[in-house]
């Protein structure tokens, strides 16, 4: 099939860019044609956001969203931030707080139900979108540039044959094709390799999100009230944090981020998650409530000098592919979406102009640098490298750098700090770190993540070939086991890694429970010795999350 413009991902990056290319098609009378590719059932179906949107580029894309009815129903009207101690915690006057935190003016939202709204508006310009396909090959021309993208042959077992149920994958050709995949994108990485895009730039530093979504007693629901909070139950340590949204009919987003250059192996995310619940501070907003949704993703946390090269011969990296989020603010939709749109005008000027798509996009880039989407990750740049000195003195830092800029003083801090580690380096050996008890769920606060991964509707064909795959079959008992303790066990939210025994204990081996995959990606990013590598399942494939 061929497009003049081919999207991989139903995301905001995605949307917006097919939006933007639909709306200069018609505002100047030049025919584009472009498709949208999305690995979930639906779209929305794997997009799990907070979510806080700053509606800066839904504003220049959709002025008039509101009267078309885009799913912004709830503004800020509450900003609290606490630190928390074990038994305690202590509020920080908003005043204290650089004016960049201030939420007021956004929106509580659920950002799948957001994209889902934006498809529609895509479609309703001629979009084609196409999901429960998923992207599996990047496909070249002979010159090297990018052709576009094959999708997975569908119908092929566990032994690699085809069933009876095979069809084989279709392919898209683009004179641009733009990658929007989100975090740790399976076909982003080839593309990294290929074009040595990330060649001159830190490595990307990522969080681990993990989001419940609940019904809470309607005397305990404050519309429009937005929670942060740092401390316990992490310590000095570990960084992250978590999130409380009051959106509307009773309904509570709650979710923490732990940032994935953590040290000890012991550590369990999940279960970091669950044990904060049971804060003093915390608990009671849901006791008498009801858990209705769960889900986990991956979050780019590198910022500003994480960013790889943008463009390559062909195509163009969008939103969270390349990582623009906004770490300090918790927000990266907003720059998804305009890098979007950047990509969009450059693509759209160069069709125009004749272009068969065998160069480099170099007006986007250029673009994206003087574009408010760059102002807003310059300003905030030192905050995330400054956490490598501990979370109380990094985050003193961090407020310190902010201020600073947000009082035009920015001049005063003209340097940038770097990140100079990925976070599968940063474990160290079990034996040299504490084990941490961690207490049993409750099943009314605190739950398992088996009861979990029920609630985030995943669903997998089962006769596929393992989309979890390893380089080396040995590492995961001869290194990960012997030397730090197996932490996917750990890490992974969802219950996929197990290592399983004899009944007197020996011939331990790795089991992958594939079908229980939330797509988080944390496994493919943390694994110590990158022998993960996680690439796309049959379409369709993975969580169906509603309203998250």
């Amino acid at each position: 099939m061929e497009y003049d413009v081919v999207i991989v991902g139903g995301g905001p990056a995605g949307l917006a860019a097919a939006i933007r290319l639909k709306q200069l098609s018609a505002e100047r009378g030049h025919e584009v044609s472009v498709c949208v590719l999305e690995k979930g059932s639906e779209v929305g179906a794997h997009i799990l956001s907070g979510a806080v949107v700053d509606p800066i580029a839904l504003n220049e894309l959709i002025p008039d969203w509101k009267e078309k009815g885009a799913p912004l129903n709830t503004p800020v009207t509450d900003d609290r931030f606490l630190v928390l101690t074990e038994k305690k915690s202590l509020g920080i006057p908003n005043a204290l707080l650089p004016p960049l935190m201030n939420n007021h003016g956004n929106y509580i939202v659920s950002l799948g139900n957001v994209c889902r709204w934006l498809a529609e508006q895509a479609e309703a310009l001629g979009v084609e979108i196409y999901p429960g396909f998923a992207a599996a090959e990047v496909l070249y021309r002979e010159d090297g540039s990018v052709k576009g993208v094959a999708t997975g042959d569908m119908g092929v077992g566990k032994d690699g044959q085809p069933t009876d149920h095979y069809q084989p994958g279709m392919e898209l050709h683009g004179k641009f094709t733009f990658f929007a995949e989100g975090v740790r994108g399976s076909l982003t990485k080839t593309l990294f390799e290929k074009f040595k895009l990330r060649e001159g730039v830190d490595p990307q530093k990522f969080g681990i999100g993990i989001k419940e979504l609940w019904k809470i007693d309607p005397a305990k629901h404050r519309p429009g009230l937005v929670m942060h909070t740092q401390g316990w139950p992490l310590d000095n340590n570990a960084g992250g944090g978590s999130f409380m949204y009051h959106l509307e009919d009773n309904q509570v987003a709650v979710g923490f981020v732990i940032h994935l250059n953590y040290e000890n192996p012991h550590l369990s995310p999940f279960e970091e998650f669950q044990r904060f619940k049971t804060h003093p501070a915390i608990r009671p907003f849901f006791e008498g409530g009801t858990r209705i949704s769960y889900g986990a993703r991956a979050i780019n946390e590198g910022g500003l000098q994480s960013i790889p090269k943008l463009v390559f011969p062909g195509g163009a990296l969008i939103g969270c592919s390349a990582g623009f989020v906004n770490v300090p603010r918790i927000k990266g939709s907003h720059n998804a979406m305009k890098t979007g749109m950047l990509a969009a005008e450059a693509a759209f000027d160069a069709l125009q102009g004749g272009s068969e798509g065998r160069e480099e996009l170099a007006a986007y880039p250029a673009a994206f640098r003087n574009s408010w989407a760059y102002t807003d990750l310059y300003k905030v740049r030192n905050v995330k490298p400054g956490l490598k000195w501990g979370t109380l003195l990094g985050s003193a830092h961090g407020g310190l750098h902010m201020w600073l800029n947000d009082l035009k003083l920015g001049w005063l801090v003209p340097w940038t700090l770097r990140h100079t580690k990925a976070d599968h380096e940063s474990l160290k050996p079990a034996d040299q770190c504490p084990k941490i008890e961690y207490p049993k769920p409750d099943g009314v606060i605190t739950f398992d993540r088996l009861s979990s991964v029920f609630l985030s509707n995943t669903n997998h064909e089962e006769n596929q070939p393992c989309h979890l795959t390893l380089k080396d079959p040995s590492v995961p008992i001869r290194i990960n086991l012997a030397r730090y303790d197996a932490p996917e066990q750990r890490y992974c939210p969802a219950g996929v890694y197990e290592i399983v025994r004899e009944a007197d204990g020996s011939n331990p081996r790795l089991q992958i429970n594939a079908q229980n995959c939330v797509h988080c990606k944390t496994c493919d990013i943390k694994d110590p010795t990158q022998n993960i590598n996680w690439v796309v399942p049959e379409g369709g494939g993975g969580p169906n999350y509603p309203n998250m």
